[in-house]
C-alpha cells in the first residue's frame, strides 16, 4: 500500500509543463508588479523630500504654534465673555443683547 502512496504522491507533486509555464509566467508578471511599485515608492519619497524642502518651518514647530496660539484665543475669549457677562449683570440685561451691542454674533 505504502508504494502505491508514495507513487501517487510522487505524480501529483510533479508539474506539468504547462503549470511550470504558468507559474514563472506569474512570478515574472509579480516581479514586475514589484519593480513597479518599487518605482512609485521612490517617486513619492523624492516628492516628499521636495515638499520637505519647501517648507519654511518645522512642521511639529507649527503645529506647537498653532497649538498656542489657540490657546491663547479661547483665553482672550472667555475673558471677552466674562466681561460681556459683567456688563450684561450691571446693566440687568441678557448677555446676548450685550453682545449683539458689541458685534460679537453667535459663532464669535
Amino acid at each position: 500500500m505504502s508504494t502505491q502512496n508514495d507513487q501517487i504522491s510522487s505524480t501529483t507533486s510533479k508539474t506539468s509543463p504547462e503549470q511550470s509555464f504558468e507559474r514563472e509566467k506569474k512570478i515574472t508578471v509579480l516581479r514586475s508588479s514589484i519593480a513597479d511599485l518599487e518605482s512609485q515608492t521612490a517617486q513619492l519619497e523624492a516628492q516628499l523630500e521636495s515638499t520637505k524642502a519647501r517648507l519654511r518651518n518645522d512642521p511639529v514647530a507649527t503645529v506647537q504654534r498653532h497649538i498656542r496660539l489657540l490657546h491663547d484665543y479661547n483665553d482672550i475669549k472667555d475673558i471677552g465673555q466674562g466681561l460681556m457677562g459683567l456688563i450684561a449683570d450691571a446693566r440687568g440685561v441678557r448677555q446676548i443683547d450685550v453682545q449683539k451691542e458689541f458685534g460679537v454674533g453667535n459663532d464669535d
